[in-house]
């Protein structure tokens, strides 16, 4: 399947038309970004480990009944998927208090969080992507009622299928950021990417980062090595593709 036309160039993602009006093409970059995409910089191969990263967690959760976006991915970096309108919304689950979470609320770092906390974020870097209630959302017309139930009845039902699929490898699921769309048919289902740029994660028994997290903190020379391990930790031997 052919590219076609540029739909959006994120901050490390492309998107493209396909020939098929209900299909998109993905492309994965090597870009890394912080800050609003202030602090950017090039990470061989960065979008390779990103896209089967993500590729392999949506075929995870497909397989316990949640519909994604993913259809295929033909190369490391490139990811077929269903074409959707993006809710301008990013759902956070927390299982564990750390980052903005400490810095803005009295809740000591490292305290586990039972229930996890559900938080959504106005997708938008030009208001520094701010803390949504569900009055807010209704104001700007972003999703009903049912939409902002289902969105976090879906966000918890991921937390529950990849908090144990994280464990499994080693690693603890501290809290992650999720996107959804609608398909043509209206349905909201989840799109865009579960990786190690949208997870904080931390090794179970060392507690050392294994994501974007030490790219904030400017320890570049340590992000790949990171990524490449979390792969390795959850994609088979007979799936490694990189």
């Amino acid at each position: 399947m052919d590219k076609k036309e540029l739909i959006n160039s994120g901050k490390v993602k492309s998107v493209f038309t396909t020939d098929d009006d209900n299909l998109v093409i993905i492309e994965f970059r090597d870009d890394m970004t912080a800050g609003d995409g202030e602090r950017k910089e090039v990470m061989n191969d960065k979008g390779a480990y990103n896209a089967v990263i993500s590729s392999k967690i949506f075929q995870v959760l497909e397989k316990n009944g949640v519909e994604t976006q993913f259809v295929d991915l033909p190369e490391p970096n490139v990811m077929i998927a269903k074409k959707l309108e993006m809710i301008p919304i990013e759902v956070i689950v927390r299982n564990i208090a750390t980052g903005s979470l400490v810095r803005k609320y009295p809740i000591a770092n490292g305290t586990r969080l039972e229930p996890p906390i559900v938080q959504m974020d106005f997708k938008a870097d030009e208001y520094h992507d701010p803390m949504l209630n569900d009055s807010i959302i209704k104001a700007l017309g972003i999703a009903t009622q049912e939409e902002i139930d289902i969105l976090t009845e879906k966000a918890l039902k991921i937390n529950e299928i990849l908090t144990k699929f994280f464990a499994d490898a080693g690693i603890i699921l501290v809290d992650y950021k999720v996107e959804f769309g609608k398909d043509k048919d209206g349905n909201i289902i989840l799109g865009d990417e579960i990786s190690p740029d949208s997870c904080r994660l931390w090794d179970s028994e060392t507690l050392d980062m294994l994501d974007k997290e030490l790219f904030r903190k400017g320890k570049d020379n340590e992000v790949m090595e990171a990524y490449v391990e979390v792969y390795n930790r959850i994609i088979p031997d007979d799936e490694k593709v990189i």
